[in-house]
């Protein structure tokens, strides 16, 4: 196998190929996910999550396994976690070297591949107890390569010879060093008469001379010995490093000359693998750790039947949104929801904190965790993949002097059209809240229209209630130029106003919840006789 080519989340060349050349790489943007809170509970330190999206099934299966070995298994969270600052000691060293420009740093070739063989090892160890019982194809291929590498002949002897080497190097204790001065007694020159293996000693002349042990006292200064860096400039500190480092190169020059060799061959080649992983590594024990959190609180978590993407399919059971699982005690409701051929286009009507806009994210977080090749927040769920997720939300306060709220709003709507195709997501929460009624009832008729005509899957989470009546009007002119059907879902009321959190399929009464709003905060005209009579 070339180890280069080994990913533990794409099962093939030709599937890796794909997503880097961007055939395989939905449109789905950093914005996106923040709009729909991914990025409060899967946030990636060293890498950007959007990355790592695919519209590809096989890749998402391999992935799901992949997790489903995480999961099994925390010590493969606890390995990968300790494998990492190793990597992260190689990269530095690289870097070091590289700015330094010194490409005859023999012991930074000897640290690297201490760093190489400990991380060979660290691997083979945590793998090794486990090996029989992983089941994912990344894992098994994992171990099977690094069982390869560490019981090879090379790797032994390479462990071997570095154990030697790093020996008669770590037994250096001291450095013997010649200086010569100018006539102004400031030094000219310097090099190294002897590398010892015994620590030099503070002493004083007078007391020297006093014993007169002057053959067998050749480690013990004629005065105090003074702490390296003591009073020095940060210069100075440098200059004797550089110094020192350069003697011991000199002095083992011969010896590690060939090991440089081998670092530029075998070593770069078989550690290089390692480093090109570590993005990978953090997105499957970020991603683990997400799934663990929910499944620890008892959320269910389901790997979901994907479709093909021309199926246009999401149909799910028991839906709910992971970012309120993890922040609520409670028990989370859950929700059903299917966009088949009565409905690709849904408008979302009810009461406000009622759930429209928990169920508006719930629906895009399941399709992007299914597209990172993660397990699904639902009962059940069968799924085709997107191209494109696009967003519209409340943009909040923002300074929009040159168009108006309104205007940037309509602006946002206008470039999803640039974008969104028939296999498209769309998912639009309180959009054109900056208006009145009936100019906004109008614009979102229109561009309902619009997304009918593409035929993408949309949810209109409003509080155009107008809107919603309006329905068998925009379907009637849609239907006819071949476009998409749209249906109405309410979220729930019970009785005095409070909310349920259900959200059915089902035709809005046509009536205002501020009746039911202004009941649930005792605004009513009588409640608020009552308040003010007590």
């Amino acid at each position: 196998m070339d180890f280069n080519e080994f990913s533990l989340i794409y099962p093939n060349k030709e599937t890796k190929d794909a997503h880097e050349s961007g055939r395989d790489t939905p449109d789905i943007d950093m914005f996106t996910l923040q709009e729909l809170g991914l990025l409060e509970i899967l946030h990636l330190k060293n890498s950007n999550l959007s990355e790592f999206f695919t519209q590809d099934p096989t890749v998402m299966r391999y992935r799901m396994a992949t997790f489903d070995d995480m999961l099994d298994f925390p010590e493969l969270t606890d390995l990968l976690n300790r494998l990492v600052p190793i990597l992260n000691d190689i990269m530095e060293l690289r870097r070091l070297e590289a700015d330094s420009g010194d490409t005859n740093d023999y012991l930074s070739s000897i640290t690297e591949i201490e760093l190489y063989v400990s991380s060979i090892r660290v691997l083979h160890e945590g793998l090794s107890g486990i090996r029989e019982q992983l089941k994912s194809p990344a894992f098994v291929a994992l171990t099977a390569l690094i069982t390869e590498l560490a019981e090879s002949d090379y790797y032994r002897e390479l462990n071997q010879k570095l154990e030697e080497l790093t020996h008669r190097v770590r037994e250096i204790k001291s450095v013997t060093i010649g200086v010569n001065l100018d006539a102004q007694l400031r030094p000219s020159s310097a090099g190294v008469l002897s590398v010892n293996a015994e620590s030099f000693k503070s002493g004083d002349v007078l007391d020297k001379i006093l014993r007169m042990e002057f053959k067998n006292d050749a480690y013990t200064c004629i005065a105090n010995l003074v702490p390296f860096g003591k009073k020095q400039s940060e210069n100075q500190k440098m200059a004797l490093s550089l110094a020192f480092n350069s003697a011991i190169n000199d002095v083992y020059k011969s010896s590690l000359r060939s090991w440089k060799k081998i670092v530029q061959t075998y070593v770069l080649e078989n550690t290089e693998f390692l480093l090109n992983l570590m993005p990978e590594f953090e997105f499957l024990v970020r991603g683990t750790q997400l799934l663990r959190a929910l499944r620890d609180k008892g959320y269910s978590l389901v790997e979901p039947d994907i479709r093909p993407m021309e199926e246009r399919a999401f149909q799910a059971t028991a839906l709910y949104n992971p970012c309120v699982a993890l922040k609520i005690d409670d028990e989370i409701v859950s929700n059903d929801l299917i966009f088949d051929e009565r409905a690709t286009i849904y408008v979302l009507t009810g009461p406000n904190r009622g759930g429209k806009s928990v169920i508006t994210c719930a629906i895009g977080l399941a399709q992007v965790l299914m597209q990172l090749g993660m397990y699904v927040p639902a009962g059940s769920a069968v799924i085709s993949p997107v191209d494109g997720i696009y967003t519209h939300f409340p943009t909040g306060a923002e300074d929009t002097i040159d168009k108006g709220r309104l205007g940037e709003e309509c602006a946002r709507l206008g470039e999803i059209f640039d974008c969104v195709t028939a296999h498209s997501l769309v998912l639009l929460d309180e959009s054109l809240s900056s208006t009145g009624s009936y100019e906004a009832s109008y614009i979102a008729a229109e561009v309902l229209g619009g997304l009918a005509h593409v035929g993408c899957r949309c949810l209109f989470s409003t509080h155009l209630h107008e809107l919603a009546a309006e329905i068998d009007q925009i379907n009637q002119r849609s239907r006819a130029d071949g476009g998409a059907a749209i249906d109405t879902l309410v979220a729930g009321i019970e009785g005095e106003g409070k909310r349920s959190f259900r959200i059915v399929r089902a035709k809005p009464d046509g009536k205002s919840y501020a009746r039911d709003i202004a009941q649930s905060y005792g605004l009513t005209y009588e409640k608020i006789l009552t308040r003010l009579s007590d």
